[in-house]
C-alpha cells in the first residue's frame, strides 16, 4: 500500500515536536497512557448515554509490556478504539485532537474528564520510537485497522485482525547513541517508575506484568522468580479524597514517600478553589530544611496536574521565592497537558493559582503564629531568614505581604515577638522601634549603646541574623511607628537639660575632639555623651548604612566600597574624659596614644576587626606599665 503524507507540515512540524515541545523524553509514556485513558473514558460515557454500548467498568484498564530482546513497548487499552477514517483523522493529521473535538461536543452537564489531546503527545513516542505500530478496533466496528509510521515520511493504514475493541500502540524502540539511553526504556523498573511518577492518579487501573524474586530454599539460599499481573498506579490521588476521609498520617506518609522526606511536615494545607480556575492542592511545611535549600541547588515549585496526569514535577511560578521552602502538588483542570514551558508562564490560569497558594501559605502562617507559636516558633527557626529575605528583595515591593510574618528577639521578654506584639507593648510617650544589631544576643546585650533605651524602661529587638537590618530597612515603618538603631548617634532619649549639658561640654573641647578625629581619620567625628553610664566608649554611626551592615558587605566575595560613617562617642562622666583633658594639655604624645587605644576599644566592642593588633597590644602595655 502507498505511503500517506501527513497532512500538516511533515517533516518540519514533527521534528519541531519531537526535539523542541518535549525536552524530556520521559513523558512519552505519560502521553500514551493519557490518550488511553480518554479511550476508556469515552467508552464509559457513550455506554451512559448509548443503551447499544454495553460495558463492564471493571474491565476497562490499560496494559503495559516491554520485550526487551524484541525493542518493543506495548501500550493497550480497551477503551472506544478507532475506526480506519479516525485513524486518519486523528494519527494522520498533527496536533488534530479527537479527545478535544469529543469534549467540546459534550454539554456542561455531561462533560467527563477528557485528560490529553489525541495527536499533539502521541507523536512525543517518536523521541524513543523509530516506528510505531497502532492498531485499533473501534466501538462501532466490526473490523480493525493498522496504522504504522517511522517518523515523518508519512505512514500507511492497512485492515487488521483485533477480536476486542480497543488500542494497542506498538513502540519500537530506537538503539542506543552515544548521547542517549533507550534501552532503559525496555526495563521493568524503569517502567513502573515512570508509570508512578507521571500517571499514578489514573483513574483507570495500568496493569504491567511485574518479577518477583522470591526465596525457594533458606538453607541453600536459592531463589527463584515468577511473574503476575500487578496494578502500577494507586488511582485515586490523596488530594482528590474528601478531607475528612483522609487520616493526619496520610497525608504524613504521603508528603514524606512524594518528597523524599524523613520526617513528618510541620504543616498540612488542604485547598479546593472553584471559579474563575479550579484547582484542588494539597501543601506541606517540612519540619526542617533540605541540605541543599540555601544553595544555587535547591529547586523550588510545586508539582503540577491536569487531571492526576503530572504536567511538571517541580513548577517555580506557582510559589514566590520566599515561599520556596513549601512542597505540594497541585491538581487543575485549566491547564493543557500538552502545554509548553513557555505558554505555562504566560498562563492567566496558573498566575490565578498561584495568587491563590500565596494567599493560603500566608493565611495559614499568620494563624499558626497566633493558635500555635511553639510550632510557629519552630518553623521559624528553620524559615524565618527566607521571609525576611524575601521583605529585603526587589527593593521591598513584598514587604506588607510579609511584616506580619516575622520575628525579632525581645530583650523584654527574652523570646520572638512579631513587630505587632512590640508595637502593641509600647510604652506611653514611645516614638519608635528600638532594635540593636549583632552575631548573638548575649553580645548585642553587652553593648553600651543599648544602656540608654533600657534605662527609659523600653523593649529593644535584637537582630542576629545577617539579613534582619536589610529587612527592617526596607519596611522603614510600622504602623506609622519608624526604626531606630541604637547605633545611630541620635536617638534622641536624652532630656533638654542633659542634651544642653552634653553641647557645652563638646564646644568647651573642640579642639581637643578635632584633634582626635584628625588623629584616627576613620572616623567622621568624635564627641562626648551622657547616653553612656558604666561605659567609657561606643562607636555610633551616622546614614543609612550601620556597622552591622558594613560586616555583610564586607563579607561579600566582590568589594562593594560600602563603609559605616563612624562616630567615635567618649561617655563624658566618665574618669577618662578628665584624663584625656589632662593629657591634651600637658602630654600630646601620651594624648595620641590613649587615642588611638579608646577608638580600638569601640572597634573591638562593636565587633570589628583591628588593622594594626600588635602597636594597640604595645600601646596598652605601655599605658599600664607606668
Amino acid at each position: 500500500m502507498r505511503k500517506k503524507e501527513f497532512k500538516s507540515e511533515s517533516k518540519r512540524l514533527l521534528d519541531l515536536m519531537i526535539n523542541s515541545i518535549y525536552t524530556n523524553k520521559d513523558i512519552f509514556l505519560r502521553e500514551l497512557i493519557s490518550n488511553a485513558s480518554d479511550a476508556l473514558d469515552k467508552l464509559y460515557y457513550r455506554s451512559l448515554t448509548d443503551k447499544k454500548v454495553k460495558v463492564d467498568k471493571d474491565k476497562l484498564e490499560i496494559n503495559v509490556a516491554f520485550d526487551e530482546a524484541n525493542r518493543t513497548i506495548t501500550i493497550t487499552d480497551t477503551g472506544c478504539g478507532m475506526t480506519k477514517d479516525e485513524l486518519e483523522a486523528n494519527l494522520g493529521t498533527i496536533a488534530k485532537s479527537g479527545s478535544l473535538q469529543f469534549k467540546e461536543g459534550m454539554s456542561k452537564e455531561e462533560k467527563v474528564d477528557i485528560i490529553g489531546q489525541f495527536g499533539v503527545g502521541f507523536y512525543s513516542a517518536f523521541m524513543v520510537s523509530d516506528k510505531i505500530v497502532v492498531t485499533s478496533r473501534s466501538v462501532d466496528s466490526d473490523e480493525a485497522y493498522s496504522w504504522e509510521s517511522e517518523g515523518a515520511d508519512g505512514y500507511i493504514i492497512t485492515p487488521a485482525k483485533k477480536d476486542e475493541i480497543g488500542t494497542e500502540i506498538v513502540l519500537h524502540i530506537k538503539e542506543d547513541t552515544d548521547t542517549e539511553d533507550y534501552s532503559k526504556y525496555l526495563n521493568e523498573y524503569e517502567l513502573k517508575s515512570l508509570i508512578k511518577k507521571y500517571s499514578d492518579y489514573i483513574s483507570f487501573p495500568i496493569k504491567m506484568e511485574v518479577t518477583h524474586h522470591e526465596l525457594k530454599d533458606e538453607e541453600k539460599h536459592e531463589y527463584e522468580d515468577h511473574k503476575e499481573i500487578e496494578t502500577i498506579n494507586s488511582m485515586v490521588p490523596i488530594w482528590k479524597r474528601d478531607k475528612k476521609d483522609v487520616e493526619d498520617s496520610e497525608y504524613e506518609n504521603f508528603y514524606m514517600d512524594k518528597f523524599n522526606d524523613y520526617d513528618k511536615p510541620l504543616k498540612v494545607i488542604t485547598s479546593s478553589v472553584e471559579g474563575l480556575t479550579s484547582y484542588k492542592a494539597i501543601l506541606f511545611i517540612p519540619s526542617h530544611a533540605p541540605a541543599d535549600y540555601y544553595s544555587k541547588e535547591y529547586e523550588k515549585g510545586l508539582a503540577l496536574y491536569s487531571n492526576g496526569v503530572m504536567i511538571m514535577d517541580k513548577c517555580a511560578d506557582l510559589l514566590p521565592d520566599y515561599f520556596s521552602f513549601v512542597k505540594g502538588v497541585v491538581d487543575t483542570e485549566d491547564l493543557s497537558l500538552n502545554i509548553s514551558r513557555e505558554l505555562l508562564q504566560e498562563s492567566h490560569s496558573l498566575k490565578l493559582i498561584a495568587k491563590n497558594i500565596e494567599s493560603k501559605i500566608k493565611k495559614e502562617l499568620e494563624t499558626m503564629m497566633k493558635d500555635d507559636r511553639e510550632t510557629y516558633n519552630s518553623f521559624f527557626k528553620t524559615f524565618g531568614v527566607q521571609l525576611k529575605y524575601g521583605i529585603y528583595n526587589n527593593y521591598g515591593v513584598d514587604k506588607d505581604k510579609l511584616k506580619d510574618l516575622i520575628m525579632f528577639y525581645s530583650a523584654k521578654h527574652e523570646r520572638l515577638v512579631s513587630l505587632k506584639e512590640y508595637v502593641d507593648e509600647m510604652k506611653e510617650g514611645q516614638e519608635k522601634i528600638y532594635y540593636a544589631a549583632g552575631s548573638s544576643v548575649a553580645k548585642i546585650d553587652s553593648l553600651p549603646q543599648v544602656e540608654q533605651v533600657k534605662d527609659k524602661d523600653y523593649d529593644l529587638l535584637y537582630l542576629t541574623d545577617y539579613v534582619d537590618e536589610f529587612a527592617i530597612t526596607a519596611i522603614q515603618e510600622y504602623e506609622g511607628k519608624k526604626f531606630a538603631n541604637v547605633e545611630n548617634g541620635d536617638l534622641d532619649l536624652e532630656t533638654e537639660e542633659e542634651k544642653e549639658e552634653t553641647k557645652k561640654a563638646n564646644e568647651s573641647n573642640s579642639e581637643m575632639l578635632k584633634e582626635m578625629a584628625t588623629e584616627l581619620k576613620e572616623v567622621s567625628e568624635v564627641k562626648f555623651t551622657n547616653k553612656l553610664k558604666k561605659h567609657p566608649v561606643c562607636l555610633t554611626t551616622k546614614g543609612d548604612v550601620s556597622i552591622e551592615m558594613q560586616k555583610v558587605f564586607d563579607a561579600m566575595p566582590n568589594d562593594l566600597g560600602i563603609k559605616a560613617e563612624t562616630v567615635l562617642e567618649i561617655n563624658e562622666k566618665h574618669a577618662i574624659a578628665d584624663k584625656l583633658k589632662d593629657l591634651y594639655k600637658n602630654n600630646k604624645k601620651e594624648f595620641s596614644k590613649y587615642t588611638k587605644i579608646l577608638y580600638s576599644e569601640a572597634r573591638m566592642i562593636a565587633g570589628l576587626p583591628i588593622e594594626n593588633p600588635t602597636e594597640i597590644s604595645n600601646l596598652i602595655c605601655e599605658v599600664i606599665s607606668k
